[in-house]
């Protein structure tokens, strides 16, 4: 943890870290910090600690005055270091940043060029899955959906009330999907044109036919789908994360819903259009419910977390 603080609040900020058992390492440079102007207090501090320390700092005005940055250890040889985890109640694994995960999810939400990009090549792909009745390829558009991220600040945002979080990711989905879809049945339009799309091929899809046949499994996935992924945004496994897209069929919904409707399969199209929204709304369902856990084991651990 590093900490760019006031002079005034230096000392304030010195005593809460030598007096917080999971912090050690303390290093105080005076007047080292030129913008914004102030004194430089660094730290190595357990994951288990870093909530609650953030919320004091928040208290002194240090993010209002000066600026604190988180950085993950990845290596430490230190006896100090050790105990000040073993001084830490919980698991380093368990504990939740809200900080963290709110700059996270704010981050992945944003509607952007890459974000654009990455829904519509995974629908893309989707749609030549579809089409070649080929799971695997299916799978790779999961994979690549960067879906997730709108959803997870839904979630956030419902939870902690930040109306920012709820409108950018929702606006993310809200554009995106549509977007991606276009893109997708023009081209299918293309591949229509030049032969290599019919309605005989989407006739017989025994491989991919999860991807719009709506059932109770198609909202069970998605809450587990959902809980795995705020599970590993909120904990120290974000890699986790990965796996989440294999195990919804967002993209590829998206994706079929574009080709059968160009190809005249409206029933399918509606079918898909349907577990896209089946999906989304239980992922983000699933998502809320396991950040209300995670919140109020927070607050009875001593942080009252503000819609701030």
């Amino acid at each position: 943890m590093r900490i760019i603080a006031p002079a005034d609040r230096t000392d304030a900020v010195r005593d809460l870290l030598l007096a917080e058992p999971g912090a050690t390492h303390v290093t105080v440079l005076r007047g080292a910090a030129l913008q914004p102007a102030g004194d430089v207090v660094e730290a190595a501090v357990a994951r288990e600690a870093a909530d609650e320390l953030l919320g004091q700092l928040c208290e002194l005005g240090i993010d209002r005055r000066g600026g604190v940055t988180l950085e993950a250890i990845d290596t430490s040889l230190s006896d100090a270091a050790d105990a000040a985890v073993e001084a830490s109640p919980g698991d380093p694994q368990d504990a939740v940043i809200w900080d963290e995960v709110v700059a996270r999810t704010g981050e992945e939400s944003r509607l952007s060029v890459s974000y654009q990009a990455f829904l519509t090549i995974a629908c893309l792909l989707a749609a030549v899955g579809a089409i070649t009745d080929s799971p695997v390829t299916v799978v790779g558009a999961m994979v690549l959906g960067p879906e997730f991220g709108p959803l997870a600040a839904v979630a956030v945002g419902l939870v902690l009330r930040r109306g920012d979080l709820v409108r950018r990711g929702g606006l993310a989905l809200a554009v995106g999907f549509p977007l991606a879809m276009a893109v997708t049945a023009i081209g299918s339009v293309v591949l229509d044109a030049v032969g290599l799309l019919s309605t005989a091929a989407l006739a017989d899809l025994d491989q991919v036919a999860f991807i719009y046949e709506v059932g109770p499994f198609s909202l069970i996935v998605a809450l587990l789908a959902g809980a795995a992924g705020m599970l590993s945004l909120t904990s120290a496994k974000s890699a986790s994360l990965v796996g989440v897209f294999i195990s919804v069929t967002t993209v590829p919904a998206a994706a079929f819903a574009s080709v059968a409707l160009v190809e005249g399969r409206y029933v399918q199209a509606m079918q898909s259009g349907l577990q896209l929204a089946v999906n989304l709304v239980g992922i983000v369902i699933a998502a809320a419910l396991v950040l209300l856990l995670a919140r109020r084991r927070s607050e009875r651990g001593g942080r009252r977390l503000s819609a701030g």
